[in-house]
């Protein structure tokens, strides 16, 4: 592949929730250092919804050599809002353009589908996927023609300000008109369901235009590559905490297998790039107790929470797992081509 990527959140917002609470510009810059000596990536896509945020962390990774996919994300919004928040967003990212090269690639959007207003019904995005008519609509094609209409005008107005390349983050079930864009993107979990076809898939989407996968990955249970990008559901409401369904297992080999066969079968793809999904989820902590073992649930690479730091990285908040060892093995291995 041409590009080794790690996505990496800056704070996205979900449900009032950040969940990058604590933000440090020091930490942001450290870890984006472990991300490229430590894992070897040579990519990083950021996400988030704090412009000032973002421009921070994309600023430091330009600066550290990486090549940066800015994911500007304002969930649950209505579609007037989200497009007036990515006009600011292409004019953080020309500045950044203009001052470090052009390694930096816009995305306009994240399966909008599910995270913004006035596509299929729905405040929220859970409220969306919980909609008894969601799959029907979406079976139906329904949801592809707002999408698309909205797609062609944020690239629009993306191109005003912006002169680097444009792309989208699309789920599988979106059949996007990749015609304004530069660049195809695609998040695609290898869950029971894809994994028969996950190549044929990719090769679809090659079809439409050069193509990164801009999220894969696996949560930290037994059973979670089964269920790919829908893992987090085993997480439930308690009171005003969180703790997991009973019954689930840690199990670090299984996220770092799943992650390890994917990457192979990315290699032997269309595929000119990849963001393993994510580098750290700190307010999904690591516990003892397995019902309140938040990192389970995580797609993260290191575990936040009781026993960090790592003798290797004594001055991170979090120690590296399983996971972090494989794509590090796989990134050294198989270098950017």
């Amino acid at each position: 592949m041409r590009l080794n990527g790690v996505c990496y959140d800056a704070g996205r917002v979900m449900l009032g929730q950040d969940w990058r609470p604590d933000f440090s510009p020091g930490l942001v810059r450290r870890e984006l250092e472990v991300i490229r000596d430590g894992l070897h990536a040579s990519a990083v896509r950021i996400c988030g919804a704090s412009l000032e945020r973002l421009e921070i962390a994309a600023a430091a990774a330009l600066e550290l050599g990486l090549e940066v996919f800015l994911a500007p994300e304002l969930w649950d919004r209505s579609p007037a809002e989200t497009l007036a928040y990515i006009d600011e967003a292409a004019l953080l990212a020309e500045r950044l353009r203009r001052g470090a090269s052009p390694r930096l690639t816009l995305s306009v959007g994240s399966e909008l589908t599910l995270f913004m207003q006035g596509i299929v019904p729905g405040g929220n995005v859970l409220e969306r996927l919980a909609a008894p008519e969601f799959w029907r609509r979406v079976q139906e094609g329904r949801h592809n023609a707002p999408l698309n209409a909205f797609l062609a005008e944020a690239a629009g107005r993306a191109r005003r300000a912006f002169s680097g390349p444009l792309t989208y983050a699309a789920v599988p079930l979106e059949t996007v008109d990749w015609r304004p864009f530069d660049v195809v993107s695609v998040d695609i979990y290898r869950d029971a369901r894809v994994r028969p076809m996950f190549g044929d898939l990719l090769r679809r989407f090659a079809a439409e235009g050069p193509l990164y996968v801009t999220e894969f990955g696996c949560c930290t249970y037994r059973g979670a590559a089964d269920a790919g990008g829908r893992g987090w559901e085993v997480v439930v409401p308690d009171g005003q905490t969180l703790r997991l369904k009973p019954g689930l297992v840690r199990d670090e080999g299984e996220q770092a297998a799943e992650l390890s066969d994917s990457l192979a079968e990315l290699e032997a793809s269309p595929a000119l790039g990849a963001f393993v999904m994510t580098f750290v989820s700190p307010t999904m902590p690591y516990s003892e107790d397995p019902a309140r073992d938040l990192d389970m649930a995580s797609y993260s690479l290191v575990r936040s929470g009781p026993g960090a730091p790592s003798p290797r990285y004594p001055d991170m908040p979090w120690r590296p797992k399983e996971a972090f060892a494989a794509v590090a093995r796989h990134y050294l291995e198989h270098p950017p081509a």
